[in-house]
């Protein structure tokens, strides 16, 4: 497992203050202070491939962490391959609030975002 530190670590993946914060805001409802949220990348959505979002008490022997101000991202190797470059925000609207990421690697995706194709 790699420990990375700050916003962009090493330019593989780059967590907003906005992310950071909710994030935290969610681990502490929960109660549980060890839980991190676990950004992977998995097979499906209308794109090919979809984002998903999970809170985490585990890591495995591939995962990179993001940690700062408390809060820990988690990314598996595989997924970190598909995302190298992004960026993982929180989004408040009039429509409604969300986890987005911008992806750079990916050639199309579908329209609310959550799904992709490199």
């Amino acid at each position: 497992m790699t420990e990375q530190t700050g916003i962009a670590a090493a330019g593989l993946l780059t967590v907003t203050d906005s992310a950071i914060r909710r994030i935290g805001a969610i681990i502490r409802n929960d109660g549980r202070e060890a839980l991190m949220l676990r950004l992977s990348v998995a097979g499906g959505g209308c794109s090919g491939f979809r984002y998903d979002f999970t809170l985490d008490d585990n890591r495995t022997g591939d995962d990179v962490a993001f940690e700062r101000d408390g809060v820990t991202v988690v990314v598996d190797g595989c997924s970190l391959d598909l995302l190298a470059g992004g960026t993982l925000d929180y989004v408040e609207d009039l429509i409604g609030s969300s986890f987005q990421v911008r992806n750079p690697n990916a050639t199309a995706s579908c329209g609310c975002g959550s799904s992709f194709a490199v």
